[in-house]
């Protein structure tokens, strides 16, 4: 295993543990298992299965995202990676209100961040981002936080000084005795930038689940037990241009299950 995926794999298990040493540094955690079945994948073999790891906090100055796929590519090889491939990110925010104990509230912003970014995949494949991060007050919604990050893509296709659009989000609709849970995220890098050694193309990535809450259906806990779909609509998948001689416009649904614990 790659270097990178250990750190990322000791991080996850640091902040698992954060609670039992920090006292109220923490102030809710929580961790889930995702299995994802799809095909028509673009670029990599187009039949995949994902096992993803989610941890996610918030705590005294700001709120972490971190998740793990281990991707398998339903016994195909893609040509770069193999039968199988990870992929990681790390993704802290630091709160200037919380830091600086004053409210910064003004319209739909409940508060300002600073939005960091850590992407790692296998190869020669790291990012890293760092920008503003706005946690925002919409109504009916759980969350939306809504991220701008200067982007450093870096290995054979680098792209340094390239902005990209973060938001997501979280969404329930009540049905009969469960909920329907709406969320997701947009991942929008709006401009090029082309270097001596490469170019890393504009792209759109966008990527909700609807998921039913199956275990609140059963009263077997909320919260705990989903099943639903996940679609993933990418265009200029990686930042590669889409060209007749390869298509890296990707639309995908997968079948879904997660388990909360």
């Amino acid at each position: 295993m790659k270097r990178t995926t250990t750190s990322l794999l000791l991080g996850s298990s640091l902040l698992a543990t954060l609670p039992a040493v920090a006292g109220d540094l923490i102030q809710w955690h929580g961790e889930s298992l995702t299995y994802l079945y799809g095909k028509d994948f673009q670029v990599n073999p187009s039949i995949q299965q994902t096992i993803t790891f989610e941890h996610a906090n918030k705590w005294k100055y700001g709120d972490t995202f971190l998740f793990i796929d281990k991707i398998f590519y339903n016994g195909q090889a893609d040509r770069n990676k193999g039968t199988t491939t990870y992929y990681g990110e790390f993704s802290p925010r630091l709160s200037f209100g919380k830091i600086f104990d004053t409210k910064l509230e003004f319209g739909p912003i409940k508060d300002v961040l600073l939005a960091m970014t850590y992407e790692s995949g296998e190869g020669d494949n790291e990012a890293y981002l760092i920008g503003p991060g706005f946690e925002l007050a919409i109504p009916g919604f759980n969350y939306f936080n809504l991220n701008f990050y200067q982007r450093n893509t870096e290995g054979s296709r680098p792209g340094d000084r390239v902005w990209q659009i973060t938001p997501s989000w979280s969404y329930t609709i009540p049905v009969g005795k469960s909920d329907i849970l709406f969320d997701g995220y947009i991942d929008w890098v709006v401009d090029n930038d082309e270097t001596r050694r490469g170019t890393y193309h504009a792209n759109l990535q966008f990527n909700p689940q609807v998921k039913y809450d199956l275990g609140k259906a059963l009263n077997w806990g909320a919260k705990q037990l989903y099943v639903g779909i996940e679609y993933s609509y990418w265009k200029d998948k990686y930042g590669i241009e889409n060209s007749n001689r390869l298509d890296t416009n990707q639309s995908v649904t997968s079948a879904l299950v997660k388990v909360h614990f």
